[in-house]
């Protein structure tokens, strides 16, 4: 008897004969790049952008709620740990909307050939970073 994983590895090819699949061919064959990289990134950056988004409705849920639930919100905020995850929320963000940037490019057609697709990458880690930091030099030093 064929084994389940045996029968999901069968397969024809463009003249109709039988041939063997690898399961996963990307994990044995490719490398990791940025574009694939950033992907995975960018979808990690959605996730983490629905969590903030949840701490942000609790943060004004404790502002409606009385004022000693906003002091206790507001000092779990301002703690180091509340710092870190704002500054990684401020990263998430200003990267999601950076690679939505060159999605919408490829959307339109542009940038698809391999050396602007990696400037393009490249330029998506830069903005994103450089954005983040602004952001918070902006937020600490001169508000």
């Amino acid at each position: 008897m064929q084994d389940v994983r045996e029968a999901f590895m069968q397969g024809r090819n463009s003249t109709g004969a039988m041939v063997q699949r690898p399961l996963s061919p990307h994990l044995q064959i490719y490398r990791p790049q940025i574009s694939s990289t950033l992907s995975i990134f960018h979808r990690i950056a959605g996730i983490a952008l629905s969590g903030g988004a949840v701490l942000l409705s609790l943060w004004l849920a404790a502002a409606a709620a009385s004022p000693s639930a906003f002091a206790v919100a507001q000092s779990l905020a301002d703690s180091i740990l509340g710092m870190i995850v704002l500054f990684g929320f401020t990263l998430a963000l200003f990267y999601h909307f950076c690679n939505g940037i060159r999605h919408l490019l490829w959307d339109a057609g542009y940038g698809y050939d391999l050396p602007t697709m990696h400037r393009t990458g490249y330029a998506v880690l830069i903005c994103s970073v450089g954005l983040t930091v602004i952001f918070w030099f902006i937020g600490l030093v001169v508000g």
